[in-house]
């Protein structure tokens, strides 16, 4: 999702803050009373196999082995993580419920489903921590015989209503991304929505579609064979684990980010002493080398963050996306 100019300045400084600050403001946990041997199931609210899902099982053995008792993961997939999400916000908060999640449901559901959600992500839970962060991708067919965003804009106006483009369904990150694109380019490119990123790289390499804001875990493997191109990343600077591919800041869109970021959150009035001891060894499993490889392998950063960092950044990504979605006029009820 959008970073503002003050998102992206907490997200970097959190690469070098420490929680000491919350430390020294909550008593030492009883290595006694949690964990006991009860397994603490930390809630995947997406499909085995997803890219929330293959990094929290990363971070849960991890944890698993910080904590001394099993963490296991449990997906409850459904209507773009909210079901999960959901079911967390009604755990008992005795800190053996846990989330893992992306932002969506945390920054867009309360808007895009404003009398049904069913949960409120600010006051409903008690964030941990903030995982890691990745940009996603512009990516065009060869067919369009572009190299850079000034020629994909130049087609688009060249061929107003011509082409498509592709999401994972309406008011997702790949679906406002494009279409704060379009706003900003004062452009024409029709909306198509899919089940999934796999789905439309298909349908790209099909010529069903042109275009699409993709995960790079999906876009990069047909990037590198030369299957499709990649003409910007949504990060406002360049990142390490996308080397040569230039932003859309870059490209004149100032201060343009779409970030795609994870986080971990328990029920709301689980222990300040439960929240500190696993934002210290959250703290610590990002810093592991293996952690930091596994996540680089699917174009992930990792970051770490304060729990109130975290309630910062989706306030301020809540801030950036509503008037998005309420400019498009879309609702999910």
């Amino acid at each position: 999702m959008s970073f503002t100019s003050k998102t992206s300045r907490t997200i970097k400084a959190l690469a070098l803050a420490t929680v000491a600050s919350f430390s020294l403001a909550v008593p030492a946990l009883s290595q006694a009373a949690w964990p006991d041997d009860k397994p603490i199931k930390l809630v995947v609210p997406f499909p085995p196999s997803s890219s929330p899902d293959i990094l929290a099982r990363s971070i849960a053995e991890k944890l698993a082995d910080s904590l001394g008792q099993a963490v296991y993961i449990d997906n409850k997939a459904g209507a773009g993580g909210n079901i999960g999400t959901r079911q967390v916000t009604h755990a008992q908060p005795d800190g053996y419920t846990l989330l893992y999640t992306i932002n969506g449901p945390l920054v867009t559901a309360p808007k895009l489903y404003a009398n049904s959600l069913g949960y409120d992500p600010l006051n409903d839970l008690a964030p941990i921590s903030l995982i890691a962060t990745s940009p996603n991708v512009l990516v065009v067919s060869n067919s369009m015989d572009v190299n850079s965003v000034n020629d994909f804009i130049g087609k688009l106006k060249a061929e107003p209503g011509k082409y498509n483009y592709g999401s994972v369904g309406p008011g997702s990150a790949s679906h406002l991304a494009m279409e704060m694109f379009k706003n900003r380019s004062g452009t024409d490119i029709a909306h198509i929505p899919y089940a999934g990123f796999p789905n439309i790289m298909n349908a790209i390499l099909a010529g069903d579609i042109q275009a699409s804001f993709m995960v790079p875990a999906i876009a990069m493997p047909h990037v590198n064979s030369g299957k499709v191109k990649a003409l910007a990343v949504t990060s406002k600077e360049q990142v390490d684990t996308l080397p040569g591919i230039p932003t859309l800041d870059d490209n004149g869109f100032d201060g343009f980010e779409a970030i795609s970021w994870n986080a971990m959150l328990a029920p709301k009035g689980t222990d300040p002493a439960i929240i500190k001891r696993l934002n210290d060894e959250i703290s610590k499993i990002m810093k592991n080398p293996e952690i930091v490889e596994k996540f680089k392998a699917v174009y992930f950063t990792p970051v770490g963050s304060s729990p109130e960092e975290l309630k910062q950044v989706i306030e301020q990504e809540q801030a950036t996306w509503n008037p998005v979605i309420e400019q498009l006029n879309i609702s999910l009820e």
